[in-house]
């Protein structure tokens, strides 16, 4: 014990920090927690940007490729007689529209890889089970997937499709106008009993021609999968103006 100026004692056997050394040590905690605060929000600008790639640039991406192969196909229908067939799908086999998916034409190609469906475009089955193209006039079940966000997010607001709605297919020479018979909006991404070419799942038990869309949900995730079914109600030839049917007027 060390006596005061004014009688009194103070205890010594702890001295405090010289006045240089805890400003020094607060110091550092500040740049600490600056340096800290500003990783981040680098973090955050990292993240907010690969959200904007992700959701709207690779739709600009995406929609610019389509619309170039898409034009692709429609001269080839305009100046070549034979044009993309029944088998012939080396540039795209024709032309989905779902007018309640607000989505315009969607391009539709050859397989489902992520490849094809990043060029902004749906793309019909071929593993694990193979699709039934309508310009057969085969029975069977012509199964379609996109994406529904990012890479033109063609299938986005497929949750908008209601039993009654029509689904179009458009060829060089034909429409087929099919109708939404069945919903199911959550199953496993490894059902593929939705994709046979009777939808039993459906409540199908008969050989037709039936149509079904497919994409995953929820919204921005790929956990489970959405799907749609639908049954072809009638053909329309493709008259010289490709006047569209009136489901699409």
């Amino acid at each position: 014990m060390a006596a005061t100026t004014d009688g009194t004692h103070e205890d010594t056997d702890a001295p405090a920090a010289p006045p240089e050394r805890r400003r020094r040590g607060t110091g550092r905690i500040a740049m600490a927690v600056s340096v800290f605060g500003e990783l981040l929000i680098t973090a955050g600008l990292i993240l907010g940007l690969f959200v904007v790639y992700s959701l709207w640039w690779t739709n600009v991406i995406a929609d610019r490729a389509a619309d170039k192969q898409a034009d692709k196909v429609r001269d080839t229908w305009a100046h070549e007689p034979s044009g993309p067939g029944a088998l012939d799908t080396k540039n795209g086999v024709g032309f989905l529209h779902v007018p309640a998916m607000h989505n315009g034409e969607v391009l539709v190609e050859k397989g489902t890889s992520t490849d094809v469906l990043n060029e902004g475009v749906a793309g019909y089955y071929t593993d694990p089970v193979k699709a039934t193209l309508p310009m057969t006039g085969k029975k069977g079940n012509f199964t379609l997937a996109a994406h529904r966000d990012g890479h033109g997010a063609k299938f986005h607001n497929i949750d908008k499709l209601r039993k009654g709605d029509p689904i179009v297919f458009e060829t060089r020479d034909k429409w087929y106008v099919y109708k939404v018979y069945d919903i199911l909006d959550e199953t496993s991404k490894y059902n593929v009993k939705v994709l046979t070419q009777i939808p039993k799942e459906s409540g199908r038990n008969k050989a037709g021609h039936y149509i079904t869309l497919t994409t995953c949900t929820p919204v921005y995730t790929s956990r489970y999968r959405y799907v749609v079914w639908g049954e072809l109600v009638r053909v329309q030839k493709v008259d010289s103006k490709r006047t569209p049917p009136k489901e699409l007027r």
